[in-house]
């Protein structure tokens, strides 16, 4: 579930490291570090979409095709922040989004902050 992997990511999010430091991007092929998913960030409107491409174990709810719908802003410190939709399970999600020259963090957030999930994202090769 791109969910599981935006709180496992926190998220499931996303290539950017020809980007400057400041102007990184998280649109592109990002592989979670549990290497249980590949995701694709891509914009999907104004938004951006997390995406799920392959994952490896479905027993706890992540399928193929899975998506995230993130509303995110860039802060002064070149981080992203907003809120990621889970259409599958009808829920939203605070997130964080940190893209860097070797990858991109996630972390999701719910209960108004209270219950919080990092995750760290390399870029897939070849993508």
């Amino acid at each position: 579930m791109i969910l599981r992997a935006a709180l496992f990511c926190v998220f499931s999010i996303v290539g950017c490291t020809a980007l400057v430091a400041q102007e990184r991007s998280p649109d592109g092929v990002w592989l979670r570090d549990d290497g249980n998913a590949r995701v694709r960030i891509a914009p999907c409107g104004s938004k951006l979409c997390a995406t799920n491409l392959w994952i490896k174990d479905t027993s706890k709810g992540e399928e193929v095709g899975d998506r995230l719908i993130m509303s995110l802003e860039r802060t002064s410190d070149s981080q992203l922040k907003g809120t990621a939709y889970d259409s599958k399970r009808k829920k939203t999600y605070r997130i964080t989004v940190i893209p860097s020259a070797k990858g991109l963090t996630t972390r999701g957030c719910i209960l108004g902050g209270l219950i919080c999930r990092e995750v760290n994202w390399t870029p897939a090769g070849g993508e």
